[in-house]
């Protein structure tokens, strides 16, 4: 199946004209031809078989065959706040990988111990969208602008997720299998190289996160982060 990212069709749409660098890609790169089906998803769940009518390499123009809404819609929803490293290849791989396995939204958190404070939203965008093609799905995570650890907490303490907070202080933890309910609304807090602090661990507890243990083994912050979503993926099959 060949899918083409186009967030601006609408289910109602009887036909649709690629962008000017999807269409070269179409033409150019693939070499399609008038009369071939291809496959659009939106990023909001609507999944398009279409039939190309006018094989043009910058405005190929597609009639709408039959629109599929809600393809591949997940019985949960995991969002990730994770700090982002220091090298952002890293949190990069995090999200391409947990995109693929079923990841409903990122916010970079910046900690007290952060190395990195910038992040490049636009840039993420482009990985989650190439990772969502590649793993055939119709839905793409949604990238929060990054935010202050203390402001991230005020701003989603009233929501009803089932929230979580892993980290590296000795202290009575759980696992994710024997604290989570299948079918939930999950968040997990997932700290920078160095750690959260004592004074942040402390907040996110009070805003009723549970402390969460991945194992024995210390791992990286996009390992950490990318076992959690993995962990949720395996508790809701």
């Amino acid at each position: 199946m060949q899918l083409f990212y186009t967030p601006e069709i609408q289910p109602a749409h009887p036909t649709f004209m690629l962008s000017e660098e999807e269409s070269k890609h179409a033409i150019r790169v693939l070499r399609l031809t008038i009369g071939e089906k291809i496959h659009l998803i939106d990023g909001r769940g609507g999944l398009y078989e279409t039939e190309i009518i006018e094989a043009h390499p910058k405005r190929t123009t597609l009639r709408v065959l039959s629109v599929q809404e809600n393809f591949g819609k997940s019985t949960y929803e995991i969002h990730m706040a994770v700090a982002p490293t220091k090298n952002i290849d890293r949190i990069e791989w995090f999200l391409e990988k947990a995109t693929e396995i079923g990841l409903t939204s990122y916010t970079p958190i910046i900690c007290e111990h952060s190395e990195r404070k910038e992040v490049k939203v636009e840039r993420l965008e482009k990985v989650a969208i190439a990772a969502m093609k590649q793993s055939l799905k119709a839905y793409l995570p949604k990238i929060k602008p990054a935010t202050s650890f203390s402001k991230f907490i005020q701003e989603i303490k009233d929501e009803t997720y089932t929230k979580g907070i892993a980290h590296c202080v000795d202290s009575e933890k759980k696992y994710i299998s024997n604290t989570f309910a299948p079918r939930g609304k999950y968040l997990i807090l997932i700290g920078p190289e160095g750690d959260f602090s004592e004074k942040e661990i402390s907040q996110a507890i009070e805003a009723g996160f549970i402390p969460l243990s991945l194992g024995e083994a210390r791992l990286r912050t996009e390992t950490a982060a990318l076992a959690s979503v993995l962990e949720v993926s395996l508790l809701n099959r």
